[in-house]
């Protein structure tokens, strides 16, 4: 071997390898993207959806918006109903093929009968019962790759707030049918009763009027019902 040869064998053999990366339409198991995806920046955001890769796009401020909003009407429905959990943007590990970060979602903790935890590496794991996202690009992928996902995993509901329709989707994903708001254009959500989403001012920005309804619902006698049976299941 001459002098170059050995150099240049050398080099090969210290050579670091490229850093793994994950990129929109990469296929793999669960195992492998949540470890890649450990390794990747913060700021970095990419879902695995039946065992595909899609990597977020940026956002705008219509989306950010509009998600501000979702994020507080869930909040104010979650702090007045022990027992009920929320998460924003926060990884969830459904099964061998998926690990989405939604929007935003309600659960049921499990300590009051709810299907999700949180696990030894605070993640949640199991399906939220309520899952919300705020769609403009990620449309498509919302409406059809993200529903049969929630679906297959057990999400009992799922709400898509599409900016670019300027309509909110609802889904009973347990019957596997699209629910329609009541002639007086609420959203009653059947696995949070009292959650009253009054669709044409979320879908205006009007969070003033939003929160009107949202409080009648929390006075319900439905609501009050619910938070006696999520008492009465915790262990």
């Amino acid at each position: 071997m001459t002098q170059i040869q050995a150099k240049q064998f050398v080099a090969k053999r210290t050579r670091k390898a490229a850093p793994p990366e994950l990129h929109s339409g990469d296929r793999m198991t669960r195992e492998e993207f949540h470890r890649i995806y450990e390794k990747m920046p913060e700021d970095f955001k990419a879902e695995l959806i039946g065992g595909t890769v899609y990597v977020a796009s940026p956002l705008k401020d219509k989306h950010g918006s509009a998600h501000v909003d979702w994020a507080a009407l869930l909040g104010i429905y979650k702090a007045a109903t022990p027992g009920v959990g929320a998460g924003d943007s926060s990884t969830v590990i459904l099964g061998g093929d998926s690990e989405p970060q939604p929007d935003l979602f309600l659960r049921i903790l499990q300590e009051f009968g709810g299907h999700s935890r949180v696990g030894k590496k605070g993640y949640i794991e199991g399906p939220p019962e309520l899952i919300v996202e705020v769609a403009y690009s990620s449309r498509a992928i919302d409406l059809y790759e993200k529903r049969g996902d929630y679906a297959r995993y057990g999400v009992w509901e799922y709400l898509v707030a599409s900016l670019h329709d300027d309509e909110i989707f609802w889904f009973d994903l347990r019957k596997n049918s699209q629910l329609t708001a009541g002639k007086d254009g609420i959203i009653r959500v059947h696995s949070f009763p009292g959650l009253w989403i009054d669709a044409k001012a979320m879908q205006s920005g009007n969070l003033n009027v939003a929160m009107q309804t949202l409080n009648e619902g929390i006075k319900s006698p439905e609501h009050a019902d619910f938070v006696k049976r999520l008492a009465a299941k915790r262990k």
